[in-house]
């Protein structure tokens, strides 16, 4: 291990490559800490303290504490993700952009132009509502979150101009990354929000222990569950189902071609954490609407999605398995791969090529990628029991006598004040495997020993 990572660093582009994602990384941290001009910072503590445990806690995982500090990138990467989706979705019934996603690198190129363009729209209409949030918000010792002298257009126009400023700063880090670095951009600055926020979660849970407030045996049971789920993450991400494939024997001149059997691999995780990501960024939208809009009717619609509650819970799971399904769909057509199977002489023993073969893979696809979004679902769900439990009193009609009926340890929680396992490590984890992955190739393609001796590093892709 340790001379592979000697190797990392023999290798000049690879080196270069590596330095340069840890300084843009670096970049990304230290404007997560550039306040906002106009908040009070004291208050904004002690309201982020009690906001922990409630979907601004949940969204301030994934922009690293810059939400909660209120930060030049509170908005993180979020609008841009929210922008993806929208085109991914409009490219299924815009001919105008299905058309564009066949042409090639120009087409994807226009895409991305549009994303971009998604992304400013998306971080003007989410940074007005943070400002009008801040203004009418104060925090649990009674102070306001901007002063009143410094409330009005002036603070709300200068909060949406710093906030998109940011986030179109932070979606060029990102780009930047995927281009001249190592792995995916905006995942590596998703991941780096999360992992910061780790070492002082563990501190924190180290000193409630000291302090009598956590029991040891819950902190033994605690790890072990860590372990567990990180070893969990792991087995599934590398799981696959892996079909046959016969290729028939053709001769070309003096040469014999083909003849060969080989598989093709389907992940069981095709869409890996994405799914997760397009879900929690579309659960943000209710509340920044609720934040902007003062109506009585979208309040309680809000209060409902809020974090915890059973019906946030529901849509946050449907969007997970129907964003793995949506994901899978683009990334993947079995038609195309039929096809190409059909050109190359290649069959599925007992299956006949062209429409049957795509049926055929198309209906393995549907199941294993069912399997694949529940266990998202679970992983991604984990953190609710920890922190909170589940608020099933607020069910109608049968919540209260749920409420008597269930452990406290499923209803109120373990008390936690951060996240151990669930959407933080599948992203960790996940994240962490692609970019070892992509170095493993970097090293096996100039010859070096990777950092297995014994096979290889499977990334989920």
């Amino acid at each position: 291990m340790i001379e592979s990572f000697r190797n990392i660093f023999a290798i000049p582009d690879l080196r270069k490559r590596l330095i340069f994602t840890f300084a843009l990384l670096a970049v990304y941290r230290v404007g997560a800490f550039i306040p906002i001009p106009g908040v009070d910072p004291m208050a904004l503590a002690e309201f982020a303290e009690a906001a922990k445990g409630t979907v601004l806690g949940f969204l301030n995982l994934f922009s690293g504490g810059a939400l909660g500090r209120m930060t030049v990138f509170a908005l993180g990467i979020m609008p841009y993700i929210s922008a993806s989706i929208i085109l991914q979705l409009l490219t299924v019934v815009w001919p105008y952009l299905e058309k564009l996603s066949k042409e090639g690198e120009l087409g994807r190129r226009k895409i991305t132009q549009y994303t971009r363009y998604g992304t400013i729209v998306l971080s003007v209409i989410q940074g007005m509502g943070i400002s009008f949030f801040l203004e009418r918000t104060q925090a649990p010792g009674g102070a306001h979150l901007v002063p009143l002298e410094l409330q009005g257009w002036g603070f709300r126009l200068l909060t949406v101009l710093t906030l998109t400023t940011g986030t179109a700063f932070v979606m060029w880090l990102g780009e930047q990354i995927s281009d001249r670095g190592i792995g995916n951009g905006i995942s590596l600055i998703i991941f780096a929000g999360i992992v910061v926020g780790l070492p002082g979660a563990i501190l924190s849970t180290i000193s409630d222990v000291q302090q009598g407030s956590l029991s040891i045996m819950t902190t033994l049971i605690l790890i072990v569950f860590m372990i567990g789920v990180v070893a969990a993450i792991v087995y599934m991400e590398r799981a696959q189902r892996r079909i046959p494939i016969q290729y028939a024997k053709r001769v070309v001149g003096r040469r014999v071609y083909g003849g060969q059997s080989t598989y093709l691999p389907l992940r069981l995780n095709t869409g890996g954490v994405i799914p997760v990501i397009f879900a929690a960024s579309i659960m943000s939208f209710p509340q920044t609407l609720g934040q902007m809009i003062e109506n009585r009717w979208l309040q309680k619609i809000t209060e409902a999605l809020g974090y915890g509650e059973p019906l946030y819970n529901l849509v946050y799971l449907l969007s997970i398995v129907f964003f793995c399904y949506f994901y899978t769909s683009i990334i993947f057509n079995p038609e195309d791969t039929a096809e190409n199977m059909r050109k190359y002489g290649g069959f599925i023993p007992g299956i006949r090529p062209g429409k049957k073969t795509a049926e055929f893979i198309d209906r393995i696809l549907t199941r294993i990628t069912l399997v694949g979004a529940i266990y998202l679902a679970i992983v991604a769900i984990l953190p609710q029991i920890l922190i909170s439990g589940f608020k099933v009193a607020t069910i109608p009609v049968i919540g209260t006598a749920l409420d008597a009926l269930l452990p406290a340890v499923i209803t109120e929680g373990l008390g936690l004040k951060f996240y151990f396992g669930g959407t933080s490590l599948l992203i960790v984890v996940g994240v962490a495997m692609d970019t070892v992955q992509q170095i493993e190739s970097q090293l096996v393609m100039r010859h070096y020993d990777g950092f297995m001796r014994r096979g290889r590093i499977r990334g989920r892709r």
